[in-house]
């Protein structure tokens, strides 16, 4: 059964986006943390995933 992306509910800072990113792609959080914060304008990226994006245990 194929991975779908899903926000983090265990391990999250904000609201687990970039932990459910990590997860998916099988990458470390804090490397896609770090990206977030690097690139210009990817936060309001990051929030619009949060909306966007549905919680695990959740369809």
């Amino acid at each position: 059964m194929p991975q779908k992306l899903r926000r983090s509910t265990e391990d999250k800072v904000l609201s687990g986006v970039a932990e459910g990113i990590a997860h998916y792609l099988g990458i470390s959080p804090f490397g896609v943390r770090l990206l977030f914060f690097v690139i210009p304008g990817s936060l309001l990226i990051y929030f619009i995933l949060a909306f966007t994006i549905p919680e695990e245990g959740r369809l």
